[in-house]
């Protein structure tokens, strides 16, 4: 068991600042467990907090150990077991001096209180069963939200639907278990409860709601982290501009000497209400220098990894002998060839040579990253191209990569049952598969766990969540 097991065991009452650091108007101090009220009542010169309701707010002043006064100080105490944490918690808003922050800190952990970890309040909350595991990651993910989007996919699953999903698939896994497991039982006496026909048509139901859920992590995980879109392209074509262009912001070096660019660079911008993570890419040619080959190959892995590829032609230039090897790879991804440098040349010569390259449909436009003339087109483009889906209030997506782990293999098990079924596999083999299956579920929601996941999952959390 880990320290931090071992101390919330041990009733340890811990305090922590909630809002972030650095000088403002308030800041919040959240202080939960056991002695949360005794202790902020040492620092307490207002209402006793024994004759406060829960949910109520309060005006006093909090003092430093010596009793002298430090801050006027709003409090809000919520009694257990209905609060954030599940145990007494008490919240002072107080002015946001970081002096101020940092005393009332300070005195109270000389009341008797520690300073939470990471991810502790919420850890908390978890172990008091007030959420599921995949509610309290989706904490984290509201206070990381960046779009819209995000934020809509991250409170449906921290209100509980995505936990809703989880518990319906694992009240009908439950019920399979029920009808094989009286079938072993019964087995001598040669009596059959489970109709292998209904029992089929309830694996491939529940083998039909997981895929849904894994296959949404596509556009899930671009909801949350941004959908990435390679630059690709020839060195010197002007994915270095391009990428400043749409970004707004001189991220990128830029420079006429070709292969000025070794590694992959990556931004964040929103378009069009989603967030699209562009990556700069080394150009693409012919070398034998160890470090652009490198780059190169980080290329090729950052086309395989993104959703939309912006493959930049240099309109100067007639040299397409690298295009077939980006097609190869651009094969499957939403492509979108982006003809550079038309302040320069607005007559390609090689482009009838490259349209006949081109799969039928892919977008074609025309552009100058260098003076930005079309690039409100090629943003719009884009947007068009990404094509996330729209996020509403009942929405549940996948974001998270834990979780679709748990749901392929949750899919694999339930997969060699439905297999097993169709080719007349005994019950007690059939009843491994669907329990395999519950584990993956249950690995999700916090239901199996280890305190390796949960120190894994918490420490990257906010001090004060």
């Amino acid at each position: 068991m880990n320290p931090l097991e071992l101390t919330a065991l041990a009733g340890d009452t811990i305090c922590a600042i909630s809002t972030p650091q650095g000088r403002g108007g308030i800041a919040v101090i959240r202080v939960s467990g056991p002695q949360a009220l005794d202790i902020v009542q040492q620092r307490w010169r207002g209402k006793p907090l024994a004759d406060m309701a829960t949910h109520t707010v309060h005006l006093g002043q909090l003092t430093d150990t010596a009793g002298d006064c430090l801050d006027q100080a709003v409090l809000t105490v919520y009694r257990a077991p209905n609060s954030f944490t599940g145990e007494d918690v008490v919240e002072l808003a107080c002015h946001g001096s970081t002096w101020i922050q940092q005393q009332v800190i300070q005195t109270l952990i000389d009341a008797g209180c520690r300073h939470a970890t990471a991810g502790e309040f919420t850890r908390r909350a978890f172990a008091n069963g007030r959420m599921d595991l995949s509610q309290a990651e989706a904490v984290a993910d509201v206070i990381e939200a960046q779009s819209r989007a995000a934020h809509h996919v991250a409170m449906n699953q921290m209100r509980g639907r995505y936990s809703d999903e989880l518990k319906s698939l694992r009240d009908k896994l439950l019920h399979f278990v029920a009808l094989i497991e009286l079938e072993l039982d019964f087995s001598e006496e040669d009596v059959t409860f489970a109709d292998r026909s209904e029992v089929t048509a309830l694996a491939r139901d529940i083998h039909a709601v997981i895929s849904r859920l894994a296959d949404s992590y596509h556009d899930g995980n671009a909801i949350r982290n941004g959908m990435p879109v390679a630059i690709v392209g020839q060195t010197n074509a002007g994915k270095s501009t391009l990428l400043n262009a749409l970004l707004c912001d001189d991220r990128a070096l830029v420079s006429n000497i070709h292969g000025t660019t070794r590694d992959t660079i990556e931004d964040t911008v929103m378009m069009g209400g989603t967030l699209f993570r562009f990556i700069d890419t080394a150009g693409i040619r012919q070398s034998s220098d160890t470090v652009e080959l490198m780059g190169i190959k980080r290329t090729w892995q950052a086309i395989d990894k993104a959703s939309v590829v912006l493959w930049v032609v240099d309109v100067t230039s007639a040299d397409t002998s690298m295009a077939h090897n980006i097609l190869a790879h651009c094969s499957g991804k939403a492509l979108i060839v982006v003809l550079n440098k038309t302040d320069l040349d607005d007559d390609f010569a090689a482009r009838s040579e490259l349209n006949d390259m081109l799969p039928e449909g892919t977008p074609v436009v025309a552009i100058s990253a260098k003076s930005e003339e079309d690039i409100e087109a090629l943003r719009s483009l884009i947007v068009e191209t990404a094509s996330l889906p729209e996020v509403d209030s009942d929405a549940v997506i996948v974001t998270n990569a834990r979780h679709y782990q748990a749901l392929t293999r949750a899919r694999d098990a339930i997969a060699r049952a439905i297999s097993g079924l169709d080719s007349g596999l005994s019950g007690d083999l059939l009843d491994q598969d669907i329990r395999e299956c519950l584990h993956w579920l249950g690995e999700i929601t916090g239901e199996i766990t280890t305190d390796t996941i949960l120190s894994e999952i918490f420490t990257h959390f906010c001090i004060g969540k």
